[in-house]
């Protein structure tokens, strides 16, 4: 039987189980060697990371040509005006090429948050605003990329859900087993 694990990924945690000097990775909160990681959030990213023991399951997931939906909330510099979410919603040109449309809207910032140690950078003259962005690709950095691309970079960015998993409740470091029959 598949095992899937949702686990919220904290900041600044490695998306592999291999050690890497010293920065935190997977293996500092599981010891399973039958466990793969379904795709991937950077360093930097916080949130929804699946983890499972089927191959196929991890390389569907992983893989864009499947396109699994990903939802992400980033907090981003500035307020976004309606040509910048259009621009997202349209496909933004980056520089490995043109993305998949997103669903973009803004949201207010989201109830229930952790605060992120360390927290972000504030600057008094310059607002920041939260937007949802959902997205069929996985490109390295592609959320980051895409809100700098429209003149919103991003500051704090978490997965909120892939395909029909979501985080809940799950605070940073948490896990708990996913249903295999969302699938």
């Amino acid at each position: 039987m598949t095992r899937i694990i949702l686990f919220n990924k904290p900041f600044q945690v490695l998306s592999q189980f291999r050690q890497s000097g010293d920065r935190l990775t997977l293996s500092d909160y599981f010891n399973d060697p039958l466990l793969r990681v379904a795709g991937r959030l950077d360093y930097d990213s916080e949130g929804l990371l699946l983890l499972s023991d089927d191959g196929q399951l991890v390389q569907e997931i992983s893989n864009p040509r499947f396109k699994w939906e990903k939802t992400y909330w980033a907090q981003v510099e500035g307020v976004p005006d309606p040509h910048a979410l259009a621009q997202l919603r349209d496909g933004v040109v980056l520089k490995d090429g043109k993305t998949r449309p997103a669903r973009a809207k803004m949201i207010d910032e989201p109830d229930g948050l952790w605060p992120r140690q360390p927290p972000i950078r504030y600057r008094a003259k310059i607002p920041t605003s939260w937007l949802e962005l959902t997205i069929t690709e996985g490109r390295n950095r592609q959320v980051r990329r895409m809100t700098a691309a429209v003149n919103f970079p991003t500051l704090r960015l978490i997965r909120v859900s892939v395909g029909n998993w979501s985080l809940g409740k799950l605070k940073p470091g948490e896990w708990l087993p996913g249903d295999a029959d969302k699938l």
